[in-house]
């Protein structure tokens, strides 16, 4: 029996979703989704640095810290490759050479039709979305594959399951999250590491800040169209960024997990 399995053999109910101690990075997360899942990490007792591109990071952080939460900021531009390995560097020296979980849930978004898209926002969405990704992964893999033990949260969207309109760069990103969660499962699920992804429905978030006027039309046709009767918020993804980010999911690989209120199977 190796050490894995000794550890799953020793999870009790208990603590099938004890995060304490460990080690986060969460990317995105000075506001939104990755605020929430943040925070439902330190709240479970993780050690998070928390990623932004601006100074708020570090007013975010020590409001953290000022609840007693173990937070960390790092900024940085995730849109430029050498600053994505500048952050994951400082994001785990940060965490004192060591990391358990990583949950990359930065993104942007460039609306325009397909015919007018301009290619250097093409290039940025698709550096921020899944180039940084990416690589991102792919330094959290290289820790963790030493100790044999990780889990990797993606964050996909609903543009993973169908095309959207006028964000083809976007859901060409999101498509490909949903594809790399899979193959990176598939590397590294036999070798300790978890690779998983949440798919948000429609959040109120700022990214989503032109549909949220209630008295747009389209804002009442996709409310409408939820079962759940309302958008989701950053509250909303803590169980399940939890649930992936701890022993509960031990066995879970390369899923890609819609939390959307039920919209996608309506």
């Amino acid at each position: 029996m190796n050490n894995l399995e000794d550890v799953i053999m020793n999870i009790s109910t208990e603590n099938i979703f004890d995060v304490k101690g460990k080690k986060a990075i969460v990317t995105g997360s000075t506001r939104g989704l990755g605020y929430g899942m943040a925070e439902g990490l330190m709240e479970a007792g993780a050690e998070v640095v928390i990623v932004g591109t601006s100074d708020r990071v570090f007013t975010v952080a020590d409001d953290f810290k000022d609840r007693g939460f173990a937070c960390h900021a790092v900024k940085g531009n995730l849109a430029v490759r050498d600053e994505v390995y500048r952050v994951f560097r400082e994001s785990v020296a940060a965490l004192g050479g060591d990391l358990d979980i990583l949950v990359t849930s930065h993104g942007i978004q460039r609306r325009h039709s397909a015919e007018e898209f301009p290619m250097e926002e093409w290039d940025e969405v698709l550096n921020v979305n899944l180039n940084s990704v990416f690589i991102l992964c792919q330094e959290a893999g290289k820790i963790m594959l030493k100790k044999g033990y990780g889990k990797i949260v993606t964050i996909a969207s609903m543009s993973s399951f169908f095309g959207g309109q006028t964000v083809p760069a976007y859901a060409a990103a999101k498509g490909g999250i949903a594809q790399l969660t899979k193959e990176l499962s598939n590397d590294w699920i036999g070798r300790g590491i978890n690779v998983n992804s949440i798919a948000p429905g429609y959040m109120a978030t700022e990214m989503n800040d032109a549909l949220l006027d209630k008295n747009n039309p389209r804002y009442l046709q996709i409310t409408e169209r939820i079962p759940a009767h309302r958008w989701g918020t950053g509250d909303d993804m803590k169980g399940p960024c939890l649930f992936l980010c701890s022993h509960a999911s031990d066995y879970l690989g390369g899923a890609i997990i819609p939390v959307d209120g039920g919209y996608l199977v309506k």
